[in-house]
């Protein structure tokens, strides 16, 4: 089959439903849970045509977390324009960045349940460094939009760049994701009835350890 621009499309449709069909399935039914057959039967294709497109189970994994990410991210980047992100201090740049993780609870459980068991099959499966690489590139990507902020704080005086950038990043990226995965999978024993309320609270103590002290 030559390589036309209609071939291509269509490839790519159907790559992004094997991602789409088999992250919903990991998501309901945990990684470890569902097998390559099974995601092929579910996407329609052949046993064959997705080792294909995905030579092992992890590189599926990781393609369906790149993807999910990547959409999520940009969906989040799209609330504020390019002038509305320009116009932010360093510390309201950090309050959208600290906020995505609550977007994350509030409309995007699926994405969280998956990551849950995407690092459990990771550590279990001891992917890799060439597997894990795009994943660790979109985790980079994160890092340089931190960096921006990071230095628009420096410059405008509203963050406490006392605390290395690196230092800073990593604690909201790791604390921030455990704490909503945790609530997304039902791990955290809340007494009341509005769970997000202690997520609210962790945020905003996280945004006031970083931000300046006026």
């Amino acid at each position: 089959m030559k390589n036309y621009p209609g071939n291509k499309e269509w490839k790519q449709k159907k790559y992004n439903h094997i991602l789409e069909v088999s992250f919903r399935m990991f998501a309901e039914n945990g990684i470890e849970q569902v097998t390559m057959t099974e995601l092929a039967e579910a996407s329609d294709v052949g046993r064959m045509t997705l080792f294909r497109y995905f030579p092992s189970k992890t590189e599926l994994v990781v393609a369906i977390s790149i993807y999910k990410w990547k959409e999520f991210i940009e969906w989040h980047n799209s609330l504020l324009s390019a002038e509305e992100m320009e116009k932010l201090t360093g510390a309201e740049y950090l309050k959208f960045f600290i906020d995505s993780f609550l977007e994350l609870y509030r409309s995007h459980k699926d994405i969280l349940r998956f990551n849950y068991n995407f690092n459990s099959f990771l550590i279990y499966q001891n992917g890799t460094q060439e597997q894990k690489q795009p994943y660790q590139e979109m985790v980079d990507a994160l890092a340089a939009q931190f960096h921006t902020l990071y230095e628009r704080g420096q410059q405008d005086g509203t963050l406490n760049t006392d605390i290395p950038e690196q230092t800073m990043f990593s604690s909201i990226f790791h604390i921030m994701l455990a704490a909503v995965t945790r609530y997304a999978q039902g791990l955290a024993i809340v007494n009341e009835s509005d769970p997000e309320s202690e997520l609210v609270m962790l945020a905003d103590m996280m945004l006031a350890r970083f931000t300046a002290q006026k």
